[in-house]
C-alpha cells in the first residue's frame, strides 16, 4: 500500500519545479515509509511514497515504459493490491509482454499498454493509482470499484493536482485549502455524497470511476456500478456460493512478502475471516494466522449492555482464536491513551478534517500497535453493509423513514454520537441546513438504485436500503479504515468488498438475506462449519466504544482549556454559552449525544489550527 501524488499542466514545463512535486510526495510519507520517489516529464510530474508488500526489491515507484529509442511511453504511480494479477500476468505474457519485476505494479502498467483505459474491468483488488500516457499527453485517475482506496483532485487552469488525501494537493503552491459551508454540511451530515469533499476546489475520484485529463479538459466515466440482475439460484446454491467466493476472495488476500494478520473482534464478520485465513494458511503449509483485537480498561468487568451492544466483544474473541489456533493478541487502551494530545492531533492530520471521536482514536492506536508486529491486516469491515447486518436493516421504523436508515435510527436514539452540533452556533447550524442537505443527498441517491421488474414493494424498498448502505454509509468506514490505518504504514484489506461478493449478494432477494429470521442469514449459514456456535449466533454489535465516564469528564476538561484560549479559532463557530456549560458541568457523563458534540468541537479545534480557512459566506 502507497501513498501518490502529483499533477499535470498542459501550459508550461513541470520539469523546472520538481520542487513543488517533492513537496507533495513527502506529506504521503506516513502511507508509504519504506520508500519514494519522483518522475518528471514535460507536462507531468508523478511522485510516490511506497509501503512494500509485494516484490520488496523489484517494486520502486514511479514505474515507467519505455520505446526502442529509450523515449518514455507511459508512467505510473500506483496505491494498492491487484489480487488477480498473477492470472493477469499469463494472459499478458501470451499477448507478447515481458516482464523485468514481480510487483502488481508492473502488471496493471502493462495491462494499460494492452487495452488503455479499460485496464480497469480487468482489475480485482483496492486500487487508486495514475497513469500518465506521454503519447497521447494524457492522464488517467483510476479508483477500485468499492472505493476501498481514496484517491482526490483538483482541477487547475493548466490542469490538475491530485493525490491519496488532500493533504498531497494542499502541498502545492496552486493548492485550495478552503472550506465553505458545502463542505461542512458534506462532513456533519453523514450521508458521504460521492464525489464531493469537503475542501472547496477537491473533488473525489467516485467509486468505480476514471477520471482523464487531456488538454482539452478532464471527462469522467463509470467503469463500473452496482447492477439490476434476477436471482436465479435457490437457496443451498445461493449459501454454497457465498461460501466459495469467501473461500477464494480471503485466499488472494492472503497473498504478502510481509508479515500478515487479521482484524479480531469476536462478531460473525472477522471471526468468519480469521476463520477462513486460518484454514488457508494451514493448507498451505504456514504457521498459525495472526490477529488482534482491541479493548479498553477495565471494560469487560464493567460492561453494561446499550441499544447497541449485548455483550462485551473479549470472550468471543478469545473463543475463536482458540477455535483456529490463532497467535492472539489484546491492545488494551487507557483513558490516557484515548486523550493523549499526540494521539488526537495524528487522528485529525490522517483524516484532513474535523474528525477525533473516540472511535478514530482507538483505531488509530490499534493500527499503531500492530504495526509493530504486521505490514498486513485483514478486516471484516463492510460485512454489515453487504449481508444487511446493521440493527436499522431489521427496525421497520428505520426501514420506512424517508430519509437514510442511519439517520433515522441514529436520531431515534437522540441523536448519537456523530455529528452532533449542539454546541455550534445557531445561526451557523442554521445556514448548514443539515435536514436540506440530507434530504438532497437521499433524493439523489434514489434516483441511482437499480430495479429488478416486477419486484414487490417491500423488495423494492430493502434493494434501496442496501444500494444507500453500499454506496454512501460504507464511504464512510471505508474511509476511517483507511486513513486510521495509513496514517501507521499498515494496510488493511477488506475481503468483504470484493465485487464479484458484492454485486451477486446485492442481488440476491431479501427473504435469502434473512431466511432464518436474523442479520446476515447467509454469511452465517455460509461459515456455520467453521466458527463456534456461540460466535455464529451472537448478535451484531459495532466496534467498541469505551464506557468509562472518566473518558467524557476527560473531555469536558480539554474543552475548557480551549474555552479559556482566547485566540482559539473554533471559538467563531460556537455557541459560547452552551459549550462554557458542559465544559464544567459534571452531569451526564454517560451521554453519546454529549460526548460526540464535545468530539466535534475538539475535533475542529485542532483542525482549524492545521491551517485550513473557513469561509462561511
Amino acid at each position: 500500500m502507497c501513498g501518490i501524488a502529483g499533477w499535470v499542466d498542459f501550459t508550461r514545463d513541470v520539469r523546472r519545479e520538481q520542487a513543488a512535486t517533492e513537496a507533495m510526495t513527502a506529506t504521503m510519507a506516513c502511507r508509504g515509509p519504506d520508500e519514494g520517489g519522483v518522475q518528471l516529464a514535460a507536462h507531468a510530474a508523478l511522485g510516490h511514497r511506497r509501503l512494500a508488500i509485494i516484490d520488496l526489491p523489484g517494486g520502486h515507484q514511479p514505474m515507467s515504459v519505455t520505446d526502442d529509442h529509450g523515449d518514455l511511453v507511459a508512467a505510473i504511480v500506483y496505491s494498492g493490491e491487484v489480487y488477480n494479477h498473477l492470472e493477469l500476468r499469463v494472459e499478458l505474457s501470451a499477448l507478447g509482454h515481458t516482464w523485468r519485476t514481480e510487483s502488481d505494479t508492473e502488471t496493471v502498467l502493462h495491462a494499460y499498454l494492452q487495452w488503455g483505459a479499460e485496464l480497469a474491468g480487468h482489475l480485482n483488488g483496492m486500487f487508486a493509482f495514475a497513469v500518465w500516457d506521454e503519447r497521447r499527453q494524457q492522464l488517467h485517475l483510476v479508483r477500485d470499484r468499492m472505493g476501498i482506496k481514496p484517491l482526490f483532485y483538483q482541477p487547475t487552469a493548466g490542469g490538475v493536482l491530485f493525490g491519496s488525501e488532500p493533504k498531497a494537493i494542499h502541498a502545492h503552491p496552486e493548492g485550495d485549502q478552503v472550506v465553505g459551508l458545502a463542505g461542512l454540511r458534506e462532513q456533519l451530515a453523514m450521508t458521504k455524497n460521492p464525489e464531493r469533499s469537503v475542501y472547496r476546489s477537491l473533488a473525489e475520484v467516485r467509486p468505480g470511476q476514471i477520471v482523464t485529463v487531456r488538454p482539452e479538459g478532464l471527462t469522467k466515466r463509470r467503469y463500473w456500478q452496482l447492477a439490476a440482475r434476477e436471482h436465479t439460484d435457490d437457496l443451498p446454491t445461493t449459501i454454497a456460493t457465498v461460501r466459495d467466493l469467501l473461500g477464494d476472495i480471503v485466499r488472494r488476500q492472503l497473498i504478502s512478502d510481509v508479515p500478515l494478520c487479521t482484524l479480531l473482534s469476536g462478531g460473525l464478520d472477522s471471526s468468519a475471516v480469521t476463520a477462513l485465513a486460518a484454514a488457508a494458511l494451514r493448507e498451505q503449509g504456514g504457521g498459525p494466522v495472526r490477529s488482534f483485537a482491541v479493548d479498553f480498561e477495565g471494560y469487560e468487568d464493567n460492561f453494561v449492555a446499550d441499544a447497541m451492544r449485548d455483550s462485551p466483544d473479549t470472550p468471543y474473541v478469545h473463543e475463536l482464536a482458540k477455535h483456529v489456533g490463532a497467535d492472539h493478541s489484546d491492545i488494551v487502551l487507557s483513558n490516557d491513551d484515548l486523550m493523549d494530545p499526540a494521539a488526537h492531533d495524528a487522528v485529525v492530520r490522517a483524516n484532513d478534517a474535523p474528525l477525533m471521536s473516540e472511535m478514530f482514536t482507538s483505531l488509530y492506536l490499534l493500527f499503531k500497535e500492530i504495526r509493530g508486529h504486521s505490514t498486513v491486516a485483514l478486516s471484516g469491515e463492510s460485512a454489515d453493509e453487504v449481508f444487511g447486518g446493521y440493527r436499522w436493516f431489521h427496525d421497520p421504523a428505520a426501514v420506512a423513514a424517508d430519509t437514510f436508515p442511519w439517520v433515522a435510527a441514529t436520531q431515534a436514539m437522540g441523536g448519537g454520537p456523530f455529528g452532533h452540533t449542539s454546541l455550534l452556533d445557531p445561526g451557523l447550524v442554521r445556514d448548514l441546513d443539515l435536514a436540506g442537505h440530507r434530504e438532497a443527498s437521499y433524493r439523489a441517491a434514489l434516483a441511482e438504485v437499480p430495479h429488478v421488474p416486477g419486484a414487490d414493494a417491500r423488495e423494492r424498498r430493502m434493494r434501496e436500503v442496501c444500494y444507500l448502505h453500499l454506496t454512501r454509509f460504507v464511504q464512510i468506514l471505508l474511509d476511517r479504515k483507511d486513513r486510521m490505518s495509513m496514517a501507521s504504514g499498515l494496510e488493511v484489506r477488506v475481503p468483504f468488498c470484493d465485487d464479484r461478493l458484492v454485486q451477486y449478494v446485492f442481488n440476491t432477494p431479501w427473504a435469502m438475506k434473512t431466511f432464518d429470521g436474523r442479520e446476515k442469514s447467509l454469511l452465517r449459514a455460509a461459515t456455520m462449519g467453521d466458527l463456534p456456535a456461540s460466535i455464529s449466533a451472537r448478535r451484531k454489535s459495532p466496534y467498541p466504544s469505551t464506557q468509562d465516564p472518566g473518558y467524557a469528564l476527560a473531555l469536558r476538561r480539554e474543552l475548557a482549556s480551549v474555552l479559556a484560549r482566547a485566540d482559539a479559532p473554533v471559538l467563531a463557530l460556537l455557541d459560547l454559552p452552551a459549550a462554557r456549560a458542559l465544559a464544567h458541568s459534571q452531569e451526564g457523563a454517560d451521554d453519546p449525544a454529549a460526548r460526540g458534540a464535545v468530539e466535534l468541537v475538539l475535533g475542529l479545534s485542532r483542525w482549524l489550527e492545521t491551517g485550513v480557512a473557513v469561509q462561511l459566506t
